[in-house]
């Protein structure tokens, strides 16, 4: 590598700069204090964990999307985290392993083999917010009443930019595939195809299935668009009982938030398989005007923490603070800036304290020279320091 390139950083990787850090710090604590006012409470996973209980039990396509290196000190393969979702269900079933129902928030960074979408990059900042111990329909409204008020933080109506919450169940595909009977390696291809909305590649299969299956199968791919699309669906699922199940579920959440979030654009797409497979329940993702991927994504997970010795119900969301950051209003922290001259004189130091704790930011003039964004100054008039305009 040349010396003119090694400022370089890999594809899909990025810094954040002071104003951009910034933003995204000052959204990370708005949103996890709003966590907290919920009554969710925040864990710090760690940013690597061996493989072994990192990836167990969550499927292929999560395993591809984690960096792998051998650890030195014990020969083991550990992994950094890709998606802090599993983290949270280890750290709710094994380290915890509390009675009755959890309420945990989390943020941090995480790192992705290759990047998800054309416009994604490799190494979101992640924050979420996981429910573990209910199992009923109410913890499901809970996360996305959550996920709606966290970007009502994000004042994304004062950029005119609007909602819209695309909701699925990935129960009507497992219902419809365990009566297909079929081997797991077909049941991935069918998965694969439906995720990838891949019709070519989804033909080949079904072709190989009972006609009735594949004929439900098919027409899952077709039951997307408005809420009313749900009347279509219980026509053509109406003898699956499950199905039916998934679809009531899906109608009560919509529902809900239909009449408590009448702004939000509700798309329904009972195809969608989004996210990775421990998904087991309602899916759901938040999209905004003119950002191509979603800005957040959850839905139901049961039984994943059932691989540390506790199966739990859980369900929550995790979303991009990057992608959040890029709409969100910025927020005004700090009242003004002032520059201060470099004295000994403890009556400026407690002058600059106060400031400071009024919310001002306070820069020393290093060298006499005014930081750029300071406004203000102080100057010492008869034995007292005053602000005056730079």
């Amino acid at each position: 590598m040349t010396s003119d390139t090694r400022w370089l950083l890999p594809d899909g990787i990025d810094e954040l700069l002071p104003e951009r850090a910034a933003a995204v710090e000052t959204l990370r604590r708005t949103l996890l204090d709003h966590c907290a006012s919920w009554g969710y409470r925040y864990v710090i996973p760690p940013l690597v964990e061996f493989t072994d209980s990192l990836l167990v039990g969550l499927g292929a396509d999560l395993e591809t999307l984690t960096c792998k290196f051998a650890d030195r000190m014990s020969g083991k393969t550990m992994g950094v985290r890709a998606d802090m979702t599993p983290q949270a269900a280890r750290i709710d079933a094994h380290s915890l392993g509390e009675p009755g129902i959890t309420r945990l928030c989390y943020a941090g960074s995480t790192l992705h083999s290759v990047p998800q979408s054309v416009m994604a990059g490799r190494s979101p900042i992640q924050l979420g917010a996981e429910i573990y111990g209910c199992e009923g329909p109410e913890a499901d409204l809970e996360v996305v009443e959550l996920l709606l008020a966290l970007l009502d933080q994000c004042q994304l109506q004062s950029h005119h930019l609007p909602i819209t919450l695309d909701i699925g169940h990935v129960g009507i595909f497992e219902a419809l595939l365990a009566d297909a009977e079929i081997s797991e390696e077909a049941g991935a291809q069918v998965f694969d195809a439906l995720q990838r909305k891949s019709t070519p590649d989804l033909a080949p299969v079904l072709a190989t299935l009972p006609k009735d299956i594949a004929r439900k199968l098919t027409e899952l791919t077709e039951l997307h668009g408005a809420p009313d699309i749900l009347s279509r669906a219980r026509t053509l699922l109406g003898s699956h009982p499950v199905a039916c199940r998934a679809i009531d579920d899906v109608a009560a959440i919509v529902s809900a938030i239909e009449h408590r979030h009448p702004d939000v654009a509700i798309y329904i797409d009972l195809a969608e398989l989004r996210g990775f497979r421990y998904h087991t329940g309602l899916v759901f993702a938040a999209y905004l005007e003119g950002i191509g991927s979603a800005v957040a994504k959850g839905g139901r997970y049961d039984n994943v923490g059932s691989v540390f010795g506790r199966a739990r119900p859980a369900t929550g969301f995790a979303c991009d603070l990057k992608a959040l950051s890029s709409a969100a209003v910025a927020r005004q922290e700090h009242a003004g800036w002032v520059s201060v001259p470099i004295t000994d004189d403890p009556s400026l130091q407690a002058k600059v304290a106060t400031l400071r704790h009024q919310g001002l930011t306070v820069v020393r003039a290093l060298q006499g020279q005014h930081d750029p964004r300071c406004t203000q100054t102080l100057v010492l008039v008869d034995d007292n320091w005053h602000l005056q305009p730079l």
